[in-house]
């Protein structure tokens, strides 16, 4: 069964700061000779809650998806290039995913793959990707900040941030939530959230989007000084 990480970085200092802005570049070359690795992106973050146009030069992130849950387990472990990261990095966290949806695609491909089943309740992760047209890109970031204030208001949102490939042009946000009723509640509220996807649709503002869903089973490491949520590992 095809499993997905995603591993956030937090870099102190200046020195460490400009090594992880070089290695979105260099950690190219390693993650390509990753055995078992299908589908990997380094990103950046936004500032404040990071779904903001302003980058923060302090959090990066690596995504991927590996052939199977043994393969990225050991990967992660062995690997030169996460080991670096780590060492640079003041904090990291990675979260082991299994994706129960996946629609659209990303750089032309389709890179997650959905399980049979759900694997039972607990913790929703969201993803949400999207090439923005550059002729709408100052429309569609002009309405982020009521979203995000929007988000970062519901009690239900157990963590949240928005990352991203390329400043203004390539945005991914990423949020979990305690179950999938939650999540699907304030998707269907009418508040910025839903009338930004609204000009979205009817303004075609994206030339590439991806919405995918993740059952979450484990996870690595703290963010802001401790665990931001229970995985399914952990309270079975």
């Amino acid at each position: 069964m095809q499993t997905v990480t995603i591993s956030f970085f937090r870099f102190d200092g200046v020195a460490n700061r400009v090594w992880a802005l070089a290695m979105m570049g260099a950690a190219r070359l390693s993650l390509a000779r990753i055995a078992g690795l299908e589908f990997w992106k380094l990103c950046g973050s936004g500032s404040d809650e990071g779904f903001t146009p302003k980058p923060n030069t302090g959090v990066y992130a690596i995504l991927c998806a590996w052939t199977d849950l043994d393969v990225a387990r050991s990967a992660l472990a062995q690997a030169s290039v996460f080991a670096r990261y780590r060492s640079r990095s003041s904090e990291h966290w990675t979260l082991v995913l299994s994706a129960l949806s996946s629609r659209g695609q990303w750089s032309g491909k389709e890179p997650f793959r959905a399980s049979a089943h759900d694997g039972g309740a607990g913790p929703i992760a969201a993803l949400t990707r999207a090439t923005i047209k550059p002729a709408v890109a100052m429309r569609f970031w002009k309405r982020v900040p009521d979203i995000s204030r929007v988000i970062g208001a519901d009690p239900n949102v157990l963590f949240k941030i928005g990352i991203g490939e390329v400043p203004l042009l390539h945005q991914v946000t990423f949020s979990i939530w305690p179950d999938a009723d939650s999540m699907a509640g304030f998707a269907r509220q009418d508040g910025p959230h839903a009338r930004a996807i609204r000009a979205v649709r009817e303004g075609k503002w994206f030339s590439e989007e991806l919405y995918a869903r993740f059952r979450i089973i484990d996870q690595h490491g703290s963010w802001s000084g401790a665990r931001p949520i229970a995985t399914k590992m952990e309270t079975t």
